[in-house]
């Protein structure tokens, strides 16, 4: 038996250059998109958005929200289907994560979220960077929801740890496809240890975070494996799911096997959500960031964060400062 790996069906008719009907991308005509493009120059500031050839930037761009990618545009590791260059990484910009705050700041982002490229080249995989953006952006924007998209920092609990003290309000690390094609799809990554860290994560703040993860489709997964992923993603805690569509970058990744109609992705959608999943976003042009916003954390959750934090910097929390329900004034009255 071959120990190279599962082996990737190609289906020709699969590659040429007219997509599926549903495979459509809007072109900018929003004069937020050339602004949120502008500001994103004008701070010298990377985005997975371009990096990764997102096909929803144009819609997320218009509507003045973006993922920021931080430590650099070079990743180490090269999987096969990623369109972020790989190459030996620049040192880190101390100021980045300033840069990113003012970001925020500039577009009054609700829900940001922040992501970074695979830096095995450092010993705490660009955690200590991750905390200090994260800290700089509640500094600057208090009331935002952070999520973190990030590496998985080679299974190292310190080097996790960082990023959890810091807080952020979602924890996504993506699986990004079914187990036996792990080896082919994702450059020495794991899948086993992929869930391993999300449920570390949300272990290291007592269960006061939103764990999230995706998965691509049409990389030759079978459903049953699918289905599978699901039971392994909800036994190690994740609550939110993203399901898109694989789009080959370049004739050097990985082919497309298969195109999802966007009725399957309506059918994984509700299977996912009847097996637990709290919000599944599920589509062809689905990404992890997508309509990022549409979810938020259990308020248990941000008042968990809100304590923390506050605790962290000295501050005392009283009752002035949960989140508690107004009370009917027709209530009030009746028990004045």
């Amino acid at each position: 038996m071959s120990n190279c790996g599962p082996k990737m069906k190609m289906d020709p008719s699969l590659h040429r250059d007219k997509k599926p009907d549903w495979i459509k991308v809007r072109l900018p005509n929003n004069p937020a998109f050339w602004s949120t493009k502008s500001l994103i120059t004008d701070l010298k500031l990377v985005t997975v958005c371009e990096e990764a050839q997102c096909p929803n930037r144009w819609e997320c761009w218009g509507q003045g929200t973006a993922t920021f990618m931080i430590a650099g545009d070079k990743c180490t590791r090269a999987c096969g289907f990623c369109a972020v260059k790989t190459a030996k990484p620049d040192a880190l910009e101390s100021d980045e994560p300033q840069r990113v705050a003012e970001a925020t700041r500039r577009m009054n982002l609700r829900h940001v979220v922040i992501t970074a490229v695979a830096r095995d080249d450092l010993r705490d995989g660009g955690a200590e960077h991750f905390k200090q953006t994260i800290e700089a952006v509640r500094q600057a924007n208090p009331k935002i929801i952070i999520e973190v998209l990030v590496p998985d920092f080679n299974d190292r609990d310190w080097a996790l740890s960082m990023v959890m003290d810091a807080r952020p309000h979602i924890f996504n690390h993506n699986l990004e496809t079914v187990e036996r094609l792990t080896p082919l799809v994702r450059s020495r990554a794991q899948y086993q240890r992929s869930l391993t860290v999300l449920k570390k994560a949300k272990a290291m703040v007592n269960g006061k975070v939103a764990t999230k993860s995706g998965i691509m489709l049409g990389l030759g997964e079978r459903h049953d494996e699918i289905l599978r992923a699901m039971d392994d993603l909800i036994a190690h805690d994740v609550t939110v799911l993203t399901l898109g569509q694989y789009l080959r970058p370049t004739q050097k990744h990985l082919p497309v096997v298969e195109y999802i109609t966007p009725d399957a992705f309506d059918e994984y959608k509700a299977i996912a959500l009847a097996k637990g999943f709290r919000h599944v976003a599920s589509g062809p042009l689905v990404r992890s960031s997508y309509h990022a916003a549409d979810f938020r954390p259990e308020l248990d959750v941000l008042e968990a964060i809100e304590a923390d934090v506050r605790a962290s910097h000295g501050i005392e929390l009283g009752p002035e400062h949960l989140a508690l329900p107004a009370i009917n004034p027709s209530i009030a009255k009746t028990i004045a």
